[in-house]
């Protein structure tokens, strides 16, 4: 008989047995498991985050979505969610639960799989150290890395890292990034049916989401909040209330505040070169940019609003497609509205799945025509909306021929559309009306002449259209944007703002081409001797070519090159003057800031600083500054010394110069000074100008003479510089100008080199009464940047450009640029360098009167 002595002693065999095959295990696999001391400094893998210099979140990179918390962040409900569902008895295992492991053994031994075998800990070793492979081997390698983790972190600490490391289903990582990907909210801001739906994740992720399966998340919420309830964690009012609340879950991206992709996907490349893939996707960085939110929604808006203006002033191109093109055959054909007959009428289906093809970008809607009227035509959006189209919102639209032919303009509205259109439109304030997606590129650049700062960047009309970033990357045609470096580099060689240069054509034998070249003005106009400031006003062509031949190929060329421009980028040839060479809008922003901060080159820069996942600084910029001997003592003054320490801040090895000297004894931030490539006297003279472009340059003749750029006299403020640009048959369009603190440069083009920009036909249904308007600097790239600085300029007060040291003005004749004491019509003031004035007056002149303050402003002439 089986005595209860013999089963003592036969448990007591199995047990010990148990103990030395348990022993010989570890010691077997002892070699091969890895160390859980790592998880006392765990650094968690989060995506990297660009921000603006007002901290919007503008984009956010990497593969595993993960919002890191503290235990005290996480709302006590889910934790005892998460300890109900997952392991009742945590706080008083060792790490592993024999209770629940009996019962899992008992499971399997009976066909019941009943669960509770793996503890959080253990969880914790799973997802930290192991696969999911469901093998003996790695389940016991999974307990005694629980009995290591157990021994090395305090309970709070292990439920902490469960917390922030668990999968839970579309990238997300932890509870603190599950709350923001089903319910875009904080965690704390959850109700507790969300809770209990997140705390059932675990189990199945990827099946058992409210995104993937409604049906199923609310059944497994279900046995969490009977689970809860079963340990008194909720009432039973919450549990009711709880288990009939509706599955709210839906997927949430990022929470965007800014739209900047270009500036976001710059920043992104940046810091990939910086770190490497790795850890840019994993460290946590939050990249801070120099651009504020309002600059680059300005900028935006700028390039959207004008490329849309230049877009429909060339006509409309029709519908994306006619679900009903018999109706717009017939209206084409009879030159009537068609009568729409119950079998054309469109179903319910046909209009949303219409709707749905469209692919749309920025804030265009795409839409169906449901009803055409004499001037106005009704439309069906997308969520069954119905709104109205007046003739406003119609009538810019005549039929596009070609970029330089338009048709006459309608007069109805189905001359424009008819029943069944698919159509692109846009809202402008409450009212909508017609648009479609402009065929033209465009770019904007702004940045601080004081350090590069970048301050607003647009690389073309829609990011998710095309990645390709004209800011940066494309390499237009300048055409007269070249003029102002032309022009220096001819002051540099002894010609003044009051020199003549002859304006007439000219006729020069090309013997390579077997041709004449004839570099013409736009328009063809003549004016004979000219001063040197009038002929930069009004842009002309063939005094930048004499002043290039009276200063000298070599001179130009290395003249240009001191701006920042590439030498085997800059054409070798005449052409130079006239603009053939390429660069980008960002190297002619940088170009222009070298004339607004008095002759610094400056280096473009966009981000300030990056943090880590701690909050520490890891990067912080010193970007070359322009800075003279006066700024130079001042800056010095105020130099304090660093707060960061060799802790939380640290060079990179990926850049070339440490961003902050922490070598140096007393922590000092040494003044990164830009070199001078430009004299003061230089920058300053042909600052004023580029005033003349805007604002004239006689300005005691009524009409005086107006420069290229006159539209931006609208700004209202005479601290503005700026210069148009226009290629060879207008393939390339350009403004770029500057006040003494903000430089921004605008482009206008198309991608294919092969169209130009063209003209617009101004038809008014009697053919000897039409108008042909050229497409230019002036007129297409122009408005963008006035758009822009409209709304940058009141946040950078007027600002007088600083006349320096050694300049003098003087009364001249207009005619002759020779010294006047007359104060007529025929005299005006000049800005010479000391030691430049002209030797001769006027013949009838007996004295001249020279103001040598060196106070004078712009505003002595203007």
């Amino acid at each position: 008989m089986f005595s209860f002595k013999n089963l003592f002693k036969l448990s007591f065999i199995i047990i010990t047995l148990g103990i030395i095959s348990l022993a010989v295990l570890y010691i077997s696999m002892r070699s091969e498991l890895p160390s859980v001391k790592i998880l006392k400094e765990i650094q968690w893998q989060t995506p990297m985050k660009i921000f603006s210099s007002d901290h919007k979140l503008i984009s956010q990179f990497g593969e595993k979505k993960r919002i890191p918390l503290t235990l005290d962040q996480v709302p006590k409900k889910l934790i005892q969610a998460l300890l109900a569902t997952e392991d009742d008895r945590f706080y008083y295992h060792f790490g592993v639960d024999p209770i629940g492991m009996s019962r899992a053994v008992l499971g399997q031994l009976t066909g019941q799989n009943k669960g509770g075998a793996s503890t959080i800990t253990m969880q914790v070793a799973r997802n930290f150290f192991l696969t999911s492979e469901i093998t003996y081997t790695r389940k016991i390698r999974e307990i005694f890395l629980a009995f290591h983790i157990e021994s090395l972190l305090t309970k709070d600490e292990i439920l902490t890292l469960y917390i922030n490391k668990i999968p839970l289903g579309h990238r997300s990582f932890g509870f603190g990034a599950a709350a923001q990907v089903y319910y875009g909210k904080d965690l704390n801001d959850l109700t507790l049916a969300q809770i209990a739906v997140l705390a059932g994740l675990p189990k199945a992720p990827s099946s058992i989401n409210p995104i993937r399966s409604p049906k199923r998340a609310k059944a497994r919420r279900s046995v969490v909040l009977k689970r809860m309830l079963d340990n008194n964690y909720i009432t039973t009012q919450e549990y009711e209330e709880a288990f009939n609340a509706p599955i709210t879950g839906k997927m949430h991206g990022a929470e965007i505040e800014l739209n900047a992709p270009y500036l976001a996907e710059m920043a992104h490349q940046e810091v990939l070169a910086m770190y490497g893939k790795e850890n840019a996707y994993s460290a946590g960085y939050k990249v801070y940019t120099t651009v504020p939110s309002h600059l680059q929604i300005a900028a935006q808006k700028a390039v959207v609003s004008n490329l849309h203006a230049y877009d429909q002033r060339h006509g409309y191109r029709g519908p994306i497609i006619s679900l009903r093109p018999h109706l717009k055959e017939y209206a084409t054909e009879h030159n009537e509205n068609p009568t729409v007959s119950s079998a054309d009428l469109l179903t319910e289906t046909e209009i949303e799945e219409a709707i749905n093809e469209v692919t749309t970008y920025q804030s265009l809607i795409p839409a169906v025509v449901i009803e055409v009227l004499e001037n106005a035509v009704t439309v069906r959006l997308p969520n069954q909306k119905i709104v109205n189209i007046p003739w406003v919102g119609l009538s810019w639209a005549r039929e596009y021929i070609t970029d330089s032919k338009q048709a006459i303009p309608p007069k109805f509205a189905y001359q424009i559309l008819t029943y069944g259109d698919v159509i692109l439109v846009s809202k402008d304030n409450d009212d909508y009306r017609l648009s479609q997606l402009p065929a033209a590129s465009s770019a904007l650049v702004s940045l601080s002449p004081d350090n590069g700062a970048i301050q607003a960047i647009v690389g073309g009309y829609s990011f998710e259209q095309s990645q390709f970033n004209r800011v940066t990357q494309a390499k237009r045609q300048v055409g007269s944007n070249i003029k102002p470096f032309i022009y220096s580099a001819a002051l540099e060689h002894g010609l003044t703002l009051g020199s003549l240069i002859n304006d007439a054509p000219i006729n020069q034998w090309d013997k390579s081409g077997g041709s004449v070249w004839r570099p013409s003005n736009s328009p063809a106009r003549y004016d004979g001797p000219i001063r040197v400031r009038l002929a930069l006003a009004q842009s002309k062509n063939v005094v930048a070519v004499r002043l290039f031949r009276q200063t000298g190929k070599e001179n130009v060329i290395n003249h240009l090159q001191s701006f920042g421009f590439a030498r085997d980028e800059i054409p070798k040839n005449e052409t130079l003057a006239l603009g053939s060479a390429s660069f980008t809008p960002l190297e002619i922003a940088t170009g222009y800031a070298v004339f607004a901060n008095g002759g610094f080159l400056i280096e473009p820069y966009f981000i300030e600083r990056i943090e880590d996942s701690f909050g520490n600084i890891v990067f912080q910029a010193n970007p070359k500054i322009a800075c003279d001997e006066k700024c130079i003592k001042d800056k010095t003054n105020e130099i304090t010394e660093l707060s960061p320490t060799e802790s939380n801040v640290h060079s990179l090895e990926a850049t070339k110069d440490s961003p902050i000297n922490l070598a140096d004894e007393n922590k000092q931030a040494s003044l990164n000074i830009a070199n001078r490539v430009l004299n003061p006297q230089n920058a300053f003279l042909i600052t004023n100008a580029m005033n003349s472009v805007i604002w004239g340059a006689d300005w005691n003749t009524k009409p005086f003479w107006q420069g290229t750029g006159w539209r931006s006299r609208a700004l209202k403020r005479k601290d503005l510089s700026g210069k148009t640009g226009t290629t060879n048959q207008s393939k390339d369009a350009w403004f770029s100008g500057f006040s003494r603190r903000l430089v921004t440069s605008a482009w206008i083009g198309f991608d294919d080199p092969s169209r130009d920009l063209g003209k617009t036909t101004y038809n008014r249904n009697l053919p000897e009464n039409q108008i042909t308007g050229s497409e230019a600097g002036a007129n297409s790239a122009q408005p963008a940047w006035n758009l822009f600085m409209k709304e940058a300029l009141p946040y950078f007060p007027y600002e007088q450009f600083i006349q320096p040291d050694n300049i003098v003005s003087a009364r001249i004749d207009k005619a002759t640029g020779k010294l006047t004491y007359k104060t007529d019509n025929s005299s005006v003031f000049e800005y010479f360098k000391k030691g430049t004035l002209p030797s001769e007056f006027i013949q009838q002149d007996n004295t001249y009167e020279t103001n040598k303050s060196t106070t004078s402003t712009i505003d002595n002439i203007f």
